[in-house]
């Protein structure tokens, strides 16, 4: 089950890993991405800080972390086609072993009340 930030990112837990993407949300705001700046697998993130970047036509997103951690993964199918994160609502960005658990995170009915 995904759980949502009030920064438009969703996380799916897995076998002890976070997998982070972004919102459909976040995507219809975005528009046509255009370019992804993936992390670096092995560096250390902080829950609510940025992670890596989108690139859309229309403006560039920094991209949070949801949980402090170590990226352990990077998508990186992104890299060559970042038009992934528009037509796959589960494709994912990064993921994340965490050093702490996740808190603050919604449900999905908890974001979408969250959206107004």
């Amino acid at each position: 089950m995904k759980k949502y930030t009030k920064t438009h990112e969703w996380t799916k837990a897995e076998d002890g890993v976070l997998y982070v993407g972004i919102s459909r949300h976040a995507v219809h705001e975005l528009g046509d991405i255009v370019y992804v700046e993936l992390p670096e697998v092995g560096a250390d993130v902080t829950a609510g800080a940025p992670a890596c970047e989108i690139e859309s036509v229309k403006a560039v997103a920094e991209v949070n972390s949801p949980v402090t951690g170590s990226v352990c993964k990077v998508n990186d199918a992104l890299e060559g086609s970042p038009e992934l994160l528009v037509g796959d609502p589960d494709a994912w960005i990064f993921a994340v072993q965490p050093s702490e658990a996740a808190e603050g995170l919604m449900t999905e009915e908890e974001y979408l009340a969250y959206l107004g």
